[in-house]
């Protein structure tokens, strides 16, 4: 089991802690529903330091990022971050990641947790091709995600730059809390706002007391993981392992926005990722609302009114902030539209559904 630096800080806060993707995290500090409604309303900040981070140098940098994802990261500038996946070569996905331009010949891809020896074994296989310099700094670096609608202006205290101005989606380098060099980004996967701040492991406890010493008067506090699954899903963003997987296609998941079919950009499963666009799909991935009682949960049936089996549930909770049972499944195509009823299979009975559009938690 993997630590991240801020462990026996967790453990003093009184934190759940649970095995989760090979590393030991805090699952929950106060209550799941407290933590969540914290986040949408002031500013929590999770420890996401058991994300994966590969470096991609030099002047193959670029092709490589080009031949191992589906998003065209020729469109990015330095600043910028690109949301994208690994094809794994038979249609399935390898992983879904950020990608950060630092510079020309410079790119940091952000990975998930569980997946970090496997992308990395992914990305060394793939380069033996294209020759880039690649590192795994995985190891080397903390991160902590800061969110809510009162983060930047908490964060803007421990920096001179100006951060509460920055756009969705973009990056910078800055002093913060005293420290050089901190990569600074507003990504978020909560919906609320908010930034990510990451930092070598050395200055770990440092940036620690310096967060929630400058967030003490917007009441800041420590958030779990169970939150943040809570917070994503009523955004309706994908989980690896979830709603996206080795057996599922980015077309079928509703990322055909970073599938870029361009003529400048070949890359793994180009050709079979357009053959089924054209061909058409025989599933998709759907939210939903429950009309009756019940929860929806990972691996439950969905059936139609005669109680075919028509998909799987991938994801599935009572959420906190929209107070209704939410989630997210494949369905036959013929199930896709919004408004269509569909019921979830919930041991012996039939839970009724609605088929609604994304997201679930839209800002008041």
């Amino acid at each position: 089991m993997k630590h991240t630096e801020f462990t026996k800080i967790h453990e003093s806060l009184g934190a759940k802690m649970v095995p989760f993707a090979g590393f030991y995290m805090p699952i929950q500090y106060e209550g799941l529903n407290v933590e969540h409604e914290h986040v949408r309303s002031k500013v929590g900040v999770f420890d996401v330091s058991h994300m994966g981070e590969i470096y991609v140098k030099g002047p193959k940098a670029l092709d490589l990022v080009q031949y191992i994802t589906t998003n065209d990261a020729s469109t990015l500038i330095d600043g910028k971050i690109q949301y994208s996946c690994f094809p794994n070569g038979k249609g399935g996905i390898v992983d879904d990641f950020l990608v950060y331009r630092m510079k020309e010949d410079f790119y940091l891809l952000v990975i998930n947790a569980g997946n970090i020896d496997k992308d990395w074994a992914w990305v060394q296989e793939q380069n033996k091709k294209i020759g880039a310099e690649i590192e795994n700094a995985s190891g080397r670096i903390s991160q902590l995600a800061v969110q809510g609608p009162l983060a930047l202006k908490a964060m803007q205290k421990l920096t001179d730059t100006p951060i509460e101005d920055m756009e969705y989606y973009t990056h910078k380098t800055i002093k913060f809390a005293g420290i050089d060099g901190i990569l600074f980004s507003i990504t978020g996967y909560t919906g609320s706002g908010g930034c990510e701040i990451y930092f070598y492991n050395e200055n770990a406890e440092h940036i620690w007391n310096a967060v929630f010493e400058a967030g003490k008067e917007f009441d800041i506090k420590p958030i779990g993981l169970a939150a943040r699954d809570t917070l994503r899903l009523e955004m309706g963003f994908c989980l690896y392992g979830n709603d996206i997987d080795e057996t599922t296609h980015p077309l079928e998941a509703g990322l055909g926005w970073i599938t870029k079919f361009v003529d400048h950009k070949d890359f793994i499963d180009k050709d079979l990722y357009l053959k089924i666009k054209e061909e058409g799909l025989s599933r998709k991935l759907v939210a939903f609302e429950m009309i009756d009682r019940g929860i929806p949960r990972q691996h439950y049936s969905i059936v139609d009114a005669e109680g075919n089996e028509i998909g799987k549930v991938t994801s599935g909770t009572q959420g906190p902030s929209v107070k209704k049972a939410i989630g997210m499944g494949y369905v036959k195509t013929g199930f896709t539209k919004v408004g269509t009823e569909i019921f979830i299979q919930v041991r012996d009975k039939k839970i009724k559904a609605n088929v609604v559009k994304l997201p679930f938690y839209k800002k008041s």
